[in-house]
């Protein structure tokens, strides 16, 4: 009896696993290895319990038992699920420099990025110094146009925003388009909203840990916001 209980347990996991495979199909492999690990378990402990009870006993308390166990590997892969998507979500630091912002263009960047459907975790408007200027590009810091591009980082408000998304801070880049906004594409921000290079509206980080140290240095841990949009299940669905 117990080993047809058991035959009946192992067949409904795999059903459920199965199941848990084709609706959240970006499981990491750590996600299938606990679950693989917890169905072993489960098989040891079924075997050990059928031997420790009684028949009749173990037949009468084994079904709520099972339940769980059986529960157990669907809840690891949905877990598992949720951490692999987020961990594929990213944020970039973009910045509406002080042209941009004098030209009235915060509205139509801003739609842009969130067209898209990436989140917006945080949003201000500040002057920086130009010492903070220099932090901000203290990668060009032995380029003739340093003094300059510091100067004007720093001759008006800027908007500062983190964005958030799957894919955000190099398809960020690709929305901004090239430095030189004569070579950008018609369609991103600088090909249709700006003319040369010392006027190009807008900054965004270049890569993961460009836009771990700008965010550092534009923001404070407190003025970043986590939440979830109502809107996500629409841009990031699985079929």
């Amino acid at each position: 009896m117990s080993s047809q209980i058991y035959t009946s347990a192992s067949r409904a996991a795999r059903s459920l696993l199965s199941s848990a495979t084709k609706a959240y199909p970006l499981l990491s492999s750590e996600g299938r290895v606990v679950a693989t690990a917890t169905t072993a378990a489960f098989r040891r402990n079924f075997t050990s319990a059928s031997a420790f009870y009684g028949r009749a006993d173990y037949n009468r308390t084994s079904r709520g038992w099972i339940s769980g166990a059986l529960a157990l590997p669907a809840a690891v892969y949905m877990l598992q699920d949720q951490e692999a998507h987020a961990a594929e979500l990213e944020r970039t630091f973009i910045a509406i420099k002080p042209d941009g912002v004098q030209r009235g263009l915060i509205a139509e960047i801003v739609s842009r990025f969130e067209r898209k459907g990436f989140k917006l975790v945080a949003i201000k408007l500040v002057v920086p110094s130009k010492d903070f200027a220099q932090k901000h590009y203290h990668d060009l810091k032995e380029r003739p146009f340093f003094d300059g591009l510091c100067n004007f980082l720093s001759s008006g408000p800027v908007l500062a925003m983190v964005w958030e998304g799957e894919g955000v801070i190099k398809y960020g880049r690709k929305l901004i388009g090239a430095t030189d906004p004569q070579k950008s594409e018609p369609g991103t921000i600088r090909g249709d909203l700006a003319v040369v290079v010392g006027r190009n509206i807008i900054h965004g980080s270049d890569g993961p840990e460009t836009a771990i140290d700008e965010i550092a240095l534009w923001f404070e841990p407190s003025e970043l916001v986590s939440y979830t949009s109502n809107t996500e299940k629409w841009v990031y669905g699985v079929n």
